[in-house]
């Protein structure tokens, strides 16, 4: 029978010696263990994983989100009588547009606002090739990114079509009176305007950044407006991952299926162009922003702004002060 005294606490730990390990330590979880891995990482490449991830699962969300919503919309213009369910359709109609098109503009912006601090909430290879080419990211994250990206929207085709009934039909595709070449200008002027929009609001920093998630939520959302005019005539891609997604899960590629990633890319190099041009001349003197001193006086303040100093009431270099000499010569006054 073991009896501790007063001022004991049981009996006395051992410890470890040369070449041995504490007993706390080899019951360290999994967690703990990744945790002193990733710490002994360089930054950059700890950035590289921490952007890696959060582009796979904001994708994996947007895209999930989305395509169940176009789900949800074929399967809505059918009657789907005698429990079958029917996710063709043999005309598109607006109410299925724009049900399909606000689907993608408020998953985007949900996601985008989400997981803007973690990788910046891009989603999507055009842009992030977009956001190479002036600069933002380095070519080594650009390619991580897209390849996360590319195999998130495959992940989440395959969720929607394991989870909801009915065949995947969420695959983009040119209508039957589009040619190629009409349906590879649409893409490239959609997504031309839709990168601008991201690198104007998003990536050009302003006296306004601080609320920069709110630019570029509604840059995405404006993918949704977009898809309105692409959805009829191309599937409204703007995304090389979003048609890759569900072509892999239906292993269903067609003949035109570079049009969704040839298109995207050269728009977001047209993007990247004008953005380019338009810093080169300097465009913010073109149209001054009345509101840009004022903001950046907000975040940082004009030392001429700044209230006066008191008088100084330190000695003087004679080393008497001011008041005492005042005081003096009135007394020296009333003397005389």
């Amino acid at each position: 029978m073991n009896v501790s005294l007063p001022g004991e606490h049981g009996p006395t730990k051992r410890r470890p010696g040369p070449g041995q390990v504490e007993e706390s330590e080899k019951t360290d979880s999994p967690l703990k263990w990744a945790n002193k891995i990733l710490a002994k990482l360089p930054t950059t490449t700890r950035g590289h994983i921490v952007a890696a991830i959060g582009e796979l699962a904001g994708t994996i969300f947007f895209l999930f989100f989305a395509f169940a919503g176009t789900q949800v919309a074929n399967i809505s213009s059918n009657t789907n009588t005698n429990g079958e369910i029917t996710t063709t359709v043999a005309q598109k109609n607006p109410a299925q547009l724009l049900y399909i098109s606000l689907s993608f503009g408020f998953s985007l912006a949900v996601n985008a606002w989400v997981f803007f601090r973690i990788s910046g909430g891009l989603f999507n290879p055009a842009v992030t090739f977009g956001m190479w080419l002036i600069g933002s990211i380095t070519i080594a994250r650009a390619v991580l990114l897209g390849v996360v990206q590319c195999l998130g929207a495959i992940i989440a085709a395959a969720l929607v079509s394991v989870l909801f009934s009915g065949g995947l039909n969420v695959s983009t595709t040119l209508s039957q009176t589009t040619t190629q070449a009409q349906g590879f200008f649409i893409e490239l002027i959609l997504t031309a305007q839709l990168v601008f929009a991201i690198f104007m609001l998003a990536a050009e920093k302003h006296a306004g950044t601080f609320i920069a998630p709110v630019g570029i939520g509604l840059a995405l959302l404006e993918d949704g407006i977009l898809t309105v005019t692409g959805v009829f005539w191309t599937g409204g891609s703007l995304n090389p991952a979003r048609s890759l997604g569900p072509a892999v899960v239906q292993k269903s590629f067609p003949t035109y299926h570079w049009i969704y990633w040839i298109a995207p890319l050269c728009g977001a190099l047209g993007a990247a162009a004008l953005y380019k041009l338009v810093k080169s001349l300097e465009y913010e003197n073109a149209n001054p922003d009345p509101e840009a001193d004022t903001l950046s006086h907000a975040v940082l303040p004009d030392d001429s702004n700044q209230s006066p100093e008191p008088p100084n009431s330190s000695p003087n270099a004679n080393g008497s002060d001011r008041s005492d000499e005042t005081r003096v010569e009135r007394v020296e006054r009333k003397v005389d």
